[in-house]
């Protein structure tokens, strides 16, 4: 069980707020729950060197993007588009969905 809560989701827009590439800003492509970690597009980005294979023919040094601590992300809102928190709220018909803590709007996925 992790301490916290993943207020975030795949292909939410995302702010690094701290680390190195703090102030950067991507779409999140995958979410690694097991150890508390997101992999954002174009964030935190690693030079991997790989062998001539069936798909790189070419081999050579190639840049991956790797994981980052989700406490180290912010999600944008899409409403108001600034960094916010994020808040749960059910809806008239029972249904739950993300709220900004700042517009108070439906954050949609």
């Amino acid at each position: 069980m992790l301490g916290f809560s993943l207020n975030v989701k795949k292909n939410d827009q995302v702010a690094v707020i701290t680390g190195k590439d703090k102030g950067k800003q991507g779409k999140v492509l995958r979410i690694l729950r097991a150890k508390g970690k997101v992999i954002i597009e174009g964030v935190n980005q690693k030079k991997k060197h790989s062998r001539p294979t069936g798909k790189n023919p070419q081999g050579g040094i190639i840049e991956i993007d790797a994981p980052i601590h989700i406490s180290n992300v912010m999600v944008i809102c899409p409403n108001c588009s600034k960094l916010t928190r994020i808040g749960k709220k059910f809806l008239g018909n029972g249904k739950k969905v993300r709220i900004c803590k700042k517009c108070q709007e439906v954050i949609e996925k």
